[in-house]
């Protein structure tokens, strides 16, 4: 067997296997929580909370390490991470609310002063004569081969509390992203819901630091909601679809990571992220590139099958070359272009139906009708058969196709 089939089936270690798990509990709640930011058009958020982790690294090393310990308590170190980016997430907000100036700008100067303040920090930490420093730069792009089982019971945990939190505030949160004021309106406290919505993606952060890196964890939080909207038109559909993405992405990037030990794991997952939105831009049945391409064909086809029939029914000689195979091909035309029996009665309904659909928009005087009608619309599928008849009535009894 593999070593990358015994880790997919968690036979390559303990150790191994407690990472994919975490990995994976880890991706399934940045996926669904990372949907609220980004159906609010807020996905920079994540960039900016990710950023003011840093500073926390390296005060919570430097306190550890002042206490008498050696500055490398995983716990100690998220607890510090956590603590910053909340005090950035309070900034944004401040900034915000008392200011004129807009969330991308506060996002901005918060993300940039915060992962300074954070350099500086790691910097000032490499200095000190005590405690373990090496590997706090794994915080940047994470880390899991040092990681112990203390570690990776965190990281399982902390993204299991993350997936239950964000279930249980699914509803106020999707109304707060869709329209703040219709929340407002059916009672919610809107800060109150925001600031929840940010404490979630601030916790999936912290989680993530040591396995993917405060950089990378942003990817991990906005392509599964990228990549799950190409599935579906529905809110509950991406928050559930982007969870499945971020938990496929962890579980195949932490077993690749543990088949291969020399590659790291959290570009990897990120990496499969990315190919999973890859396969959901090319192949998506109703938003994909390829569903896209086959809808635009079909059109085109109509386009030139209606044009053809209404040259047949008025006597005009057909010129162009795809509508000549297309007639052609479904036996309306013979090679040398003369309508067959098909091909003029075929003509002679779709001029008649141009007709019906002149005498429905006097009849009704409906002005979505020229909406709904491109010159391709059957009028079957928008009328009743006593609507048609009474269009027939005025219209009179069926004129012959040129031709015939």
């Amino acid at each position: 067997m593999s070593p990358f089939l015994d880790a997919l089936l968690l036979s390559a270690g303990y150790n191994a296997a407690l990472v994919t798990v975490g990995a994976a509990l880890l991706g399934i709640a940045a996926g669904a929580t990372g949907t609220f930011l980004f159906l609010a058009k807020r996905a920079l958020v994540s960039d900016a909370v990710a950023h003011a982790t840093l500073p926390g690294v390296g005060l919570a090393f430097i306190a550890m390490v002042a206490m008498g310990g050696d500055g490398r308590s995983l716990p100690g170190l998220l607890a510090g991470s956590a603590a910053s980016a909340w005090a950035g997430l309070l900034a944004i907000e401040w900034i915000t609310r008392r200011t004129r100036l807009k969330e991308d700008a506060a996002i901005g100067a918060v993300l940039g002063v915060f992962f300074g303040l954070g350099v500086v920090l790691l910097t000032v930490v490499q200095t000190m004569g005590a405690g373990r420093q090496a590997g706090l730069e794994e915080f940047l792009l994470g880390a899991t081969a040092g990681m112990l089982f203390a570690d990776g019971v965190t990281i399982a945990a902390g993204g299991a509390l993350a997936l239950a939190a964000a279930w249980a505030l699914r509803r106020p949160m999707t109304l707060v992203a869709f329209d703040r004021d219709y929340a407002a309106a059916r009672g919610y406290d809107v800060r109150r819901v925001d600031l929840a919505m940010m404490a979630l993606v601030m916790g999936v952060t912290v989680i993530g630091l040591k396995l993917v890196g405060l950089i990378l964890i942003v990817a991990l939080l906005i392509v599964p909601p990228v990549a799950a909207r190409f599935w579906t038109e529905r809110a509950g559909g991406v928050v559930w679809i982007a969870g499945a993405i971020g938990g496929a992405s962890g579980y195949i990037g932490a077993a690749a990571s543990a088949a291969a030990p020399d590659l790291p794991t959290g570009p990897i997952i990120v990496l499969v992220a990315a190919g999973i939105f890859a396969l959901s831009l090319l192949f998506a049945p109703a938003r994909g590139v390829a569903a896209a391409g086959a809808r635009h064909r079909r059109f085109q086809r109509r386009v030139h099958r209606r044009q053809g029939l209404l040259a047949l029914a008025h006597g005009d000689a057909i010129r162009e070359p795809y509508t000549l195979r297309l007639l052609t091909r479904e036996g309306l035309i013979r090679p040398d272009g003369v309508p067959t029996a098909a091909g003029r009665a075929q003509a002679a309904k779709v001029a008649r139906d141009e007709r019906r659909w002149a005498v429905a928009r006097e009849l009704f005087r409906d002005a979505d009708l020229a909406g709904r009608h491109a010159g391709l619309t059957p009028i079957e599928t928008i009328f009743t058969a006593d609507e048609i008849a009474e269009i027939d009535r005025r219209l009179g009894g069926p004129t012959p196709a040129g031709g015939a």
